[in-house]
């Protein structure tokens, strides 16, 4: 099993800043890819950004150039970098891990977090 606690939201301003984290503990042989999604009222869950443990990098294109995911792999801990926030950033972000895990045999599996609200004031 893999267990995710993220960190960082919270209430920003308008061109503002914040930077959420998120740690991965348990038993996973390998944890491959890490990122970040969000939610918004009345949307589907979208992708934010990802990132392998080789360090390779997807963003959603509404992100690009205005956010930065990074991963510290000695401490199965992910990082994004918001800056410019505007009120289209708001919602609900939940760290997400596909790991490697043991059950019964190898099985490679998606864990998520609670989940950290990101409000964005006008």
């Amino acid at each position: 099993q893999v267990q995710l606690v993220e960190s960082g939201g919270g209430l920003v301003q308008a061109g503002g800043s914040l930077r959420l984290s998120c740690q991965a503990s348990g038993s996973a042989v390998r944890i491959y890819t890490m990122g970040w999604f969000r939610q918004t009222p009345g949307k589907q869950r979208e992708l934010v950004a990802t990132i392998t443990d080789a360090g390779s990098t997807v963003y959603a294109d509404s992100v690009k150039g205005r956010f930065t995911i990074s991963r510290d792999n000695a401490r199965d801990t992910v990082y994004l970098q918001m800056n410019s926030l505007n009120s289209e950033d708001t919602g609900v972000y939940s760290c997400n891990a596909r790991a490697l895990v043991m059950r019964d045999i190898f099985r490679e599996l998606d864990y998520w977090g609670q989940g950290t609200q990101v409000t964005v004031s006008s």
